[in-house]
């Protein structure tokens, strides 16, 4: 994939190879809206409280989660209905760490291909 952009109320947001932002700074709902579409997503309330947690995850460890950090984290701070893989993979098209993660306006994690 080659480095993308987006444009948000005229205002240039860069993106990396992987779509991700480059500057996490640049993160704002609409951006993630913007995201998301570019997926096939519209957020919903489940969507963004996941989004808002992983924000929560990267600013405690300085990384995004991988797949298995991510199911243990939402199960511990939203409950076992939320934190396991079927939930995670039904809002994310089935690549929750790694797009949950680029719709939170974080880095890609670690072992994401």
């Amino acid at each position: 994939m080659r480095a993308d952009k987006l444009i948000i109320d005229g205002r240039e947001i860069a993106l990396d190879q992987d779509a991700c932002l480059c500057n996490l700074a640049d993160w704002s709902p609409q951006v993630a809206h913007a995201l998301a579409e570019r997926e096939g997503i519209e957020l919903s309330d489940a969507h963004w409280e996941i989004l808002y947690l992983l924000q929560q995850f990267y600013a405690q460890f300085q990384l995004s989660p991988a797949s298995r950090a991510l199911v243990k984290y939402v199960a511990l701070n939203l409950g076992k209905e939320k934190g396991n893989s079927l939930y995670l993979n039904g809002l994310f098209n089935g690549m929750p760490a790694k797009l949950a993660a680029r719709l939170a306006g974080l880095p890609k994690p670690a072992n994401c291909f």
